[in-house]
C-alpha cells in the first residue's frame, strides 16, 4: 500500500487487514467496485447552530414546529445554544445566511423566538444508502463508508461507533489466531441488519416530517401529541433511538437457545449493565453456578473465556461475548451446548490451517 501524507512524504506500508472507515464518499468502497445501493431524497434541508432566545421548552429538551410549508426543529447543543434544522422542499442546496434562518422559524415557529451568533450555517441533502456486503477480503467497511441515512433519530454516530466495535473484538481474536476467521464473517451479517433497520425507521421518520398534504398533517400531529404522552412509548422509543434494543438474532455465531430460560436470548444484550474492563482483551465470559464443570470448561478455553466466572441471575448457563451481547444459552449442567458453541468459534490448531 502506498501512502501519501500531508506534505508530501510517501511510505510504502504493508498490513494484513484493511478497514475503511473514510465516510460516505468512501474511496477504499469505490476502489473494492461495491455498489452504494438506495436513494437520495428530492428536499434538501438547512442547518444552523445558532444562540436562541425566546424558545419557552426546557433548556434540555428538542423542539419541532409544525407548518404547512414544513417543520422547523430544535435541538439543544449547549446552554442558550441549539441546532436549527428546517426542510426546504425542492430549493436548490445552499448555504443559508442568518437572515434566511429567522424568517423561516418566524413563519414556522410559534413566534418571539430570536436567533444570533451563528456559529455554523450550512446544508445537506439525505441520502439512504448501503453496501449489501461489509466484507471484501481482507478489507472491510464501517460507520457512512457502509451505510448512510436520514439524521433523523440522531443514530449516524453510534451507528459507526457500534461497527467499529463489532469488527475489533472479532478481528482481534482471528488476528491473534485465539478464533478461527469464519469468526469475522459475522461481522457484515450482524451489522447490515441492523443498518437496514435503522434505515428504515430513520427514512419513516423523516417522511413523516415532510408531510404536504394538510389531511396527513393534522394526523400526523393528533398522533404525536396523543401517542408520545404515554410513558411506555416514550421509553420505547427512547430505547430504540439509543440503540440499547439492537440485537442479533440472525447472527451465525447464535447458539443453544433453551426454550422456558427467563433472561436474554443468543443475540440479545446480556443485561445493561454489563460492560468488559477497560483494557481487557476481548474475551467472552460464563455465566453460571460455580462448579467442576464450569471450571473445567474455562480451564479447557483459555484462549476464549475469561478467567473469571460470574454468577447467573437465575438458573442456566449464559456465553457473552466481549460487546455484552449472547453468543449462547443452555439450562443448568448442559455444557455440551456451550463447549460446542466455543468448538465453532475456536481456531483450528493445525499448522496447515494458520494461513487465511
Amino acid at each position: 500500500m502506498h501512502l501519501v501524507h500531508d506534505g508530501g512524504r510517501s511510505e510504502t506500508m504493508e498490513a494484513a487487514w484493511l478497514i475503511g472507515c473514510d465516510g460516505a464518499h468512501s474511496f477504499v468502497r469505490r476502489r473494492l467496485g461495491l455498489a452504494f445501493e438506495g436513494d437520495t431524497l428530492p428536499t434538501g434541508f438547512i442547518i444552523a447552530d445558532a444562540h436562541v432566545a425566546g424558545l419557552a421548552i426546557a433548556p434540555d429538551e428538542p423542539a419541532i414546529f409544525w407548518h404547512s410549508d414544513g417543520a422547523v426543529m430544535f435541538f439543544p447543543m449547549a446552554p442558550g445554544r441549539y441546532r436549527i434544522i428546517a426542510d426546504i422542499g425542492s430549493t436548490p442546496l445552499h448555504a443559508p445566511d442568518l437572515k434566511e434562518v429567522q424568517a423561516i422559524v418566524d413563519q414556522r415557529g410559534p413566534g418571539g423566538i430570536t436567533l444570533s451568533d451563528p456559529v455554523w450555517l450550512s446544508d445537506f441533502g439525505v441520502n439512504e444508502r448501503t453496501v449489501r456486503n461489509y466484507r471484501a477480503g481482507r478489507v472491510f467497511l464501517a460507520g457512512d463508508a457502509a451505510h448512510v441515512h436520514s439524521p433523523a433519530g440522531g443514530q449516524g454516530m453510534n451507528m459507526g461507533m457500534q461497527d467499529a466495535f463489532n469488527l475489533a473484538w472479532k478481528l482481534a481474536l482471528v488476528e491473534r489466531r485465539e478464533a478461527g476467521p469464519a469468526l469475522l464473517d459475522s461481522y457484515s451479517i450482524e451489522r447490515s441488519a441492523v443498518a437496514r433497520q435503522v434505515l428504515s425507521d430513520s427514512g419513516r421518520m423523516t417522511r413523516i416530517v415532510l408531510l404536504r398534504s394538510h389531511l396527513a398533517q393534522w394526523l400526523r400531529g393528533f398522533a404525536v401529541q396523543g401517542i408520545f404522552k404515554i410513558p411506555l412509548v416514550r421509553r420505547t422509543v427512547a430505547n430504540r433511538l439509543s440503540g440499547v434494543m439492537i440485537a442479533y438474532p440472525d447472527s451465525p455465531l447464535n447458539a443453544g437457545f433453551a426454550r422456558g430460560l427467563r433472561g436474554a436470548r443468543p443475540g440479545q444484550r446480556f443485561a445493561a449493565d454489563y460492560a468488559p474492563g477497560a483494557g481487557d482483551l476481548p474475551r467472552f465470559t460464563l455465566v453460571a453456578t460455580d462448579d467442576a464443570q464450569a471450571r473445567a470448561m474455562m480451564a479447557r478455553h483459555t484462549a476464549l473465556l475469561k478467567p473469571e466466572l460470574r454468577q447467573p441471575p437465575r438458573k442456566g448457563i449464559w456465553l457473552v461475548r466481549p460487546d455484552g451481547y449472547v453468543a449462547a444459552t443452555a439450562r443448568s449442567g448442559n455444557w455440551p451446548v456451550i463447549e460446542a458453541a466455543l468448538a465453532g468459534m475456536a481456531a483450528d490448531p493445525s499448522p496447515l490451517n494458520r494461513r487465511f
